[in-house]
Parts: structure tokens; C-alpha cells; sequence
């Protein structure tokens, strides 16, 4: 099943890039099927991990990164259908597939959550802070659109962007308002993490993953930092007037950072995330 919605999110993806380059209405609408398909999969898959496990089927990096990528899926899908503009889905589709492998490849049957997972409020921790990084992950690519499409009419030459991509002015306020819904998003997971950690009192517990959840492990540590830099992008747009173009490139660091938090350190570098 991981390799039937692998496969979906691709044809999706060379879909979506048909449409990009020839700007054929017809691609665009089966790229637009190919990906509606493939989240219906993803759903399926994701209902059946749940009626089979008991829980919401999200503990590991694995499963984690499976379930971020429905996410953004199903973000893109209804921003596209709320904005009617698909040039956004060249750049998001192959981030999909990308990420997508990882649980094809290290797909396991999902088994019992440890104790100290099994509150509602790991549930709620887990679930904000993904659709937050699902949300910074559009932002991403939004600002990346931004400085192609500055850079082209920057330099007088209105071509290949110019023709295919939304307004400056169109593509600043998509930014903004995904970076505000993911910070949104990020602030209530870790207000909600904090408050599963004050109730749960890891340190009376046996599990040294559950001892390990302090502010210091490298996960918790970089999470912060995250909501550090977005909280101050949001306050530099609206309080030091910075500019969009500026906007765009910390919408893009902003996310490298997110995923290096959610790949690298979520299954190297953590103590109490690997669960």
C-alpha cells in the first residue's frame, strides 16, 4: 500500500510538472485527480495503521514523517482548490515523493505505544505540531516561487516564471498566511507539550527516553529554535516593516531547519523522540 501511494504521489508530481511547463489545462486537472487519489490512499492507509494499532499511528520518525506527508497533501490540495492555482504543485509534489520514500522503504506494522505515550495529550502534541510543519513546509515553497519571480523581474527578463507563476503581491500574502497558521499550530504543540511533560513527570519514569525529555535534548532544543525564528519573522514583518523578499528566504530557512530538526536528528540525534 506504501508503494501504491509512492507511485500516485509521483504521477502526481510528473503531472503537476507537465502543466508547469506546457501550461496545459488538461494536465492540470489530471494532475490535480493523480494527487486527490493519492491522498485518498494515504487516508486509507493511514485508517487502516489506526483501526490496526489502537492509536493515532505516528509514533516513530517513520511514522511520523508518513503522516506529515498526508498533511501537506491535503494542505496543498485545499489551497489550491481555495486559491484555483496549481503552480504551486511543482514544488510541492516532489517534496512529497522524497519524503514518501522513507516510509516505503522502512514501512512496519505499527505496535503498542509505551506507556508514557499513551496520554491524549501526546496525541494533541504530535498532531498540532505536525500540521505546523506541514504549514511551514507551503511557506517554504511559496517563498522559493517569491525569489524566483523577484529575481526575474529584478532583472527585466519576463519569461518562464513571469508567464507560469501568481503575483509577487499574491504569493507574499500565501506566505504569510501559512507561516502564521504553522506558527499558530507550533505555539499550541508546544504548549501542549509542555503541559503533557509537567503532568506525565518523565523523570519517575523507568523509560530513559522518557528521562531524556528536557529542554537540552537536540529535538525539544531545535523545536524552540524553530518557533524562535518564526515568531521573530512574524514580528519583523509586522513590527520592523521587513519586506517580502526577506520574508520568502526566512520562510525558506526557516523550513531547512524544520527538516533537519525531522529527519536527521529525529533518528540520529534525539534521546526522547525515537520512541
Amino acid at each position: 500500500m506504501h508503494t501504491l501511494v509512492l507511485l500516485l504521489y509521483a504521477a502526481a508530481a510528473v503531472a503537476y510538472a507537465v502543466t508547469f511547463t506546457r501550461r496545459d489545462p488538461r494536465a492540470g486537472k489530471l494532475a490535480t485527480a493523480l494527487l486527490a487519489a493519492a491522498a485518498v490512499a494515504h487516508t486509507f492507509l493511514i485508517g487502516m495503521a489506526r483501526m490496526q494499532a489502537g492509536y493515532m499511528p505516528f509514533v516513530g520518525t517513520t511514522a511520523a514523517v508518513s503522516f506529515f506527508v498526508w498533511l501537506l497533501a491535503l494542505a496543498y490540495l485545499y489551497t489550491e482548490l481555495t486559491a484555483a492555482e496549481r503552480a504551486m504543485g511543482v514544488f510541492i509534489t516532489p517534496l512529497l515523493v522524497l519524503l514518501q520514500v522513507i516510509p516505503t522503504i522502512d514501512a512496519t506494522a505499527p505496535s503498542a505505544r509505551p506507556e508514557v505515550l499513551q496520554s491524549p495529550l501526546f496525541t494533541l502534541h504530535v498532531s498540532a505540531v505536525l500540521f505546523a510543519y506541514a504549514s511551514f513546509a507551503l511557506a517554504c515553497m511559496i517563498g522559493v516561487t517569491y525569489v524566483l519571480l523577484f529575481k526575474e523581474i529584478k532583472a527585466k527578463h519576463l519569461g518562464f516564471f513571469y508567464a507560469r507563476l501568481p503575483s509577487l503581491q499574491v504569493l507574499d500574502t500565501m506566505n504569510m498566511r501559512a507561516v502564521t497558521v504553522g506558527w499558530a499550530f507550533l505555539t499550541t504543540g508546544v504548549v501542549i507539550g509542555a503541559a503533557w511533560a509537567l503532568t506525565a513527570d518523565f523523570r519517575a519514569s523507568t523509560d530513559p527516553r522518557a528521562q531524556a525529555m528536557t529542554v537540552m535534548d537536540p529535538k525539544i532544543l531545535v523545536a524552540l529554535v524553530s518557533w524562535a525564528l518564526y515568531s521573530f519573522q512574524l514580528f519583523a514583518r509586522r513590527a520592523m516593516r521587513w519586506g517580502a523578499r526577506r520574508a520568502a528566504w526566512l520562510s525558506a530557512i526557516g523550513f531547512a531547519v524544520v527538516l533537519m530538526n525531522f529527519l536527521p536528528i529525529g533518528y540520529f540525534l534525539t534521546k526522547s523522540h525515537n520512541f
